[in-house]
């Protein structure tokens, strides 16, 4: 899928809740979007947090110390997350925490600081469209009936998939014959092939019987127009 709007679904698992208190990003995870619609696009990499897992945060994702003690640090990865994000403006859920999580990774790799084009928070669009209930991601699935069972631990990329559901809700919802694909997140079209069976064309020419019907209808109006 090429052209029209792009934008990036974003999602980050964490050490914990605050990097100023040395906590550290541990997956990324990135939908790409086309026209709201995912294209089957996606940025993905585990990151070694350089620390110690506090057991809180793996009962969250489930990401051990040994797994994550194998993968690559930041900034081995941040060029080509960088290269993925473009200038597109991203899509996140409660957006100050993955960004503010991201900026900063980027400041202890001594790189600038990240600033997207644009940042679209779906917890205030949520929160706009629906006043006063939840405004988790969880709570959003469900009420949009969006499949929430292979979420048995939270992921970044997996719930970037799920949010990416969120977010054409959000902002308009699916269209009548067009369906989100829960493997690849492409667009599908109806198969027009297997829809019952097509017409033939209707000949625009009257027949004589219409030309006669319609003569007597015409004689039962009241000084049409288009009599002199």
């Amino acid at each position: 899928m090429t052209g029209g709007l792009r934008e990036v679904v974003l999602d980050t698992e964490t050490t914990g809740l605050d990097p100023g208190s040395g906590h550290r990003v541990v997956e990324i995870g990135c939908v790409e979007l086309i026209n709201h619609l995912p294209t089957g696009r996606t940025f993905q990499a585990y990151l070694n947090p350089e620390r110690a897992m506090p057991s809180d945060a793996f009962a969250i994702h489930g990401l051990s110390n040994d797994f994550l003690s194998r993968q690559k640090r930041f900034a081995e990865v941040a060029d080509d997350f960088v290269a993925f994000i473009g200038d597109s403006p991203v899509v996140a859920h409660n957006a100050a925490f993955d960004i503010g999580f991201i900026n900063a990774e980027f400041a202890l790799a001594k790189r600038p600081a990240f600033k997207p084009s644009k940042v679209i928070d779906t917890v205030r669009l949520a929160r706009r469209k629906f006043p006063g209930a939840q405004a988790s991601l969880d709570a959003l699935c469900r009420r949009f009936g969006i499949n929430l069972s292979e979420r048995a631990k939270h992921g970044a990329l997996l719930d970037a998939e799920l949010l990416a559901e969120v977010y054409l809700e959000l902002v308009g919802g699916r269209q009548p014959g067009l369906t989100l694909s829960a493997k690849s997140g492409v667009q599908v079209e109806a198969d027009v092939e297997k829809a019952g069976k097509v017409w033939p064309p209707r000949p625009h020419t009257p027949s004589a019987e219409e030309l006669a019907a319609h003569k007597v209808f015409v004689a039962t109006l009241r000084n049409p127009i288009w009599r002199p």
